[in-house]
Order: C-alpha cells, then sequence, then structure tokens
C-alpha cells in the first residue's frame, strides 16, 4: 500500500466524482480507478457505492475515512515540526482576540513582538470569546486573547491583565459630567447590551446581580462599536470598557466607583495541541510582557 493511494481516497471521498477527483489530482481517470480498486482489494471490502462516475462513501468507507484523515493530519504535522525546527525564528501564529482588543492592545502587543522577532507572520481574527473558542478548538486559531467562559478541557485559559469597566452615556447626558458614578444610580436607566452568550454581557450581568439592579434593556449590539454608537446617539447607556482608538466625541465614560467594575482577559490554547516555535515564542511574550500593554 502507497502514501499516494491515502490521498487518492481522501479526495476521492471528498469529491464524490471519479473524473472530478482525478482532475483534482492531476492524473488520469482510469489511473484513479485503478488506484482506488487496488486501495479496496488490500483494505478487503469495497468502500464507496457506485453510480456511474459518481461514488458516494458506504458504511465501511465513512468509517476508514476518519482513520485517514487523523493518520493524514498526524503525517503534515509531524513533517510541519520539522520544518519549524529547522528555522524556528520563522512561522506564523494563527491569533484570535476579542473585537475591543483591537483599536490598541493589540496592534501595540504585535508591533512590539515583532521588532523582536520580524520574520513571524501573523493571521489574525476577532470576534465574541464563545465564537473565539470554536474556533480554538477547531484548529482556525493556536492562542486566543479572551475573557473567560465555562473553560473546561481541553482548553487551558491564564490570566493576562483587567480591564475596567465604565458607565457609558452620551455628552448630554444628566450624567455626563460625573467624575464617578455607582450602578444603582443608572438602575432605571435604558440599557444597551450586547447579545446574549458574549463575555462582556456575562459579566454586566453579574455585576448588576451585586448592585442588585435590572436596568430595561432598550437594544442589543454584536460589537462594543455598535453599542457605543448607539449610546452616543441617545437610545441609552451601557457598561464598556476603554474603547481607546474609536471616535469618543459624543459620549463620556463615567468610572464606576461601586461595586469595583472589570473584567479579566486571558490567553488561550488548546492542551495537548502542538504548538509552533513561532508560537510559543507569542504565548510567552504575551504572558511575560502583558501588564506592559495595560
Amino acid at each position: 500500500m502507497e502514501w499516494q493511494q491515502f490521498e487518492y481516497f481522501q479526495t476521492l471521498a471528498r469529491i464524490q466524482h471519479v473524473t472530478h477527483a482525478a482532475e483534482a489530482l492531476s492524473i488520469s481517470q482510469s489511473a484513479l480507478s485503478r488506484s482506488i480498486a487496488r486501495f479496496e482489494d488490500e483494505i478487503g471490502v469495497p468502500l464507496f457505492d457506485r453510480q456511474g462516475r459518481s461514488i458516494r462513501l458506504n458504511k465501511y468507507g465513512h468509517l476508514f475515512l476518519k482513520r485517514v484523515e487523523n493518520m493524514m493530519k498526524e503525517f503534515h504535522e509531524g513533517k510541519q515540526e520539522i520544518m519549524d525546527l529547522l528555522d524556528p525564528d520563522q512561522g506564523e501564529v494563527s491569533l484570535g482576540f476579542l473585537h475591543t482588543l483591537s483599536t490598541s492592545r493589540i496592534p501595540d502587543l504585535l508591533a512590539s513582538f515583532r521588532s523582536l522577532y520580524p520574520n513571524i507572520r501573523f493571521r489574525l481574527g476577532q470576534g465574541p470569546s464563545h465564537t473565539l473558542m470554536n474556533q480554538l478548538q477547531g484548529g482556525e486559531f493556536d492562542l486566543c486573547l479572551l475573557a473567560p467562559m465555562d473553560m473546561k478541557s481541553p482548553f487551558v485559559w491564564k490570566p493576562l491583565w483587567n480591564e475596567e469597566l465604565f458607565v457609558i452615556v452620551p455628552k448630554d447626558h444628566k450624567y455626563a459630567n460625573r467624575t464617578s458614578i455607582t450602578l444603582e444610580e443608572i438602575a432605571d436607566e435604558s440599557f444597551i447590551h450586547l447579545k446574549e452568550g458574549y463575555s462582556l454581557r456575562i459579566t454586566v450581568e453579574q455585576l448588576f446581580q451585586v448592585a442588585g439592579i435590572t436596568p430595561p434593556i432598550t437594544f442589543e449590539g454584536e460589537e462594543a462599536d455598535t453599542v457605543a454608537g448607539l449610546v452616543a446617539a441617545g437610545l441609552g447607556i451601557s457598561l464598556l470598557p476603554n474603547l481607546k482608538g474609536t471616535d469618543q466625541s459624543k459620549i463620556t465614560q463615567i468610572p464606576v466607583k461601586s461595586p469595583k467594575c472589570q473584567r479579566t482577559i486571558g490567553i488561550a490554547w488548546v492542551e495537548g495541541r502542538y504548538l509552533s516555535p513561532a508560537t510559543e515564542k507569542f504565548k510567552q511574550f504575551v504572558m511575560n510582557h502583558a501588564c506592559d500593554f495595560e
């Protein structure tokens, strides 16, 4: 059995059409058919149900495909490990992060790291914590900077820094000139929230429980910038981190004196998953220097 046969089987299983799979593999249709027939002979059972030039995996094929995909994944990761070891100062780091970190903290962090390792590349993505965790588990990201949620195995999460949360009001709001405020004072204010499931919303709702308040919710947004824009339009108030780098000309940020309002940002990865030397370097850099960027 040859390694190519596994690749041919995987490709045909994905495309499920002999002619199209042969074209994708840059081989003749007859060569592909012969290879798959030998492959099935060696396995001992048919792996496909054939319908002319279209074929579909049968129950044996579906079972065997899972094993082949795991084997191919291990093979490619092994090759990548060797390539990384040959040149540890190059490579790519795939990093996911909360969109509220994108305006200042992430650019500063990346610029500082790249000044030390200019040949390491980054592939970036942003979103809410629950989406980032799904992408991290699926292998789309190596590392994520996010707030804690229900962090269970296989995730590892280490705290990095705390972010203060502010009451955000329009410039013409009755509280706009205040130097501090308590959450009890906003109990009856129309409140603009992030959507349910977002880690910041969970944090804010926990703070509301501590304060014993339930402000009426008038709008829900998917991003902190959207929420800030709705506040600026006079549609309500909110509780958000400092949105550095965004237009704050129409809003006022008021520190909260009671209860203490903050959230913790940390770095997460999947336990036991291979991380390239470049990714390990970035992870250690962030854990060692995170406080420098608060």
